[in-house]
């Protein structure tokens, strides 16, 4: 092993070691805080700004909300490291697979296929009709 292997070793080392430097300084990875009431409502509000909000479930877990609007429910779901939010018809989200206290709504997406979201009962006995 000669010199130039050990400058190109030790060049590669420090190059790492500034990567993750850089990746601690920035926050870069970090999980999002969990959802509560207002946090939810905030999302919603950023992602579907023109929807009024009829009732807001969080999940126990923080990991997930449910929204009824009119005739259309919106979801907003953990997905990496952030959030992602999408809508479908109320009857869907009604009709969504519910066991061991989760709630599972096929959102038909190819980026996020399945919201799984914690709810202590569902669906909503005020709502349900």
């Amino acid at each position: 092993m000669g010199q130039a292997f050990f400058i190109q070793l030790a060049a590669s080392g420090a190059a790492i070691t500034l990567l993750v430097a850089l990746a601690a300084w920035a926050k870069i990875a970090r999980p999002s805080a969990p959802l509560d009431d207002a946090k939810a409502r905030a999302l919603f509000a950023d992602e579907f700004p023109e929807r009024s909000l009829e009732a807001v479930w969080v999940a126990s877990d923080g990991a997930g909300a449910l929204a009824k609007s009119g005739g259309l429910a919106l979801v907003i779901c953990r997905l990496g490291d952030g959030y992602v939010a999408r809508q479908l018809p109320w009857a869907q989200a009604l009709s969504a697979s519910f066991r061991d206290g989760r709630l599972s709504v096929d959102l038909a997406d190819v980026a996020a296929p399945r919201a799984v979201i914690a709810l202590p009962a569902w669906p909503p006995k005020e709502l349900a009709a």
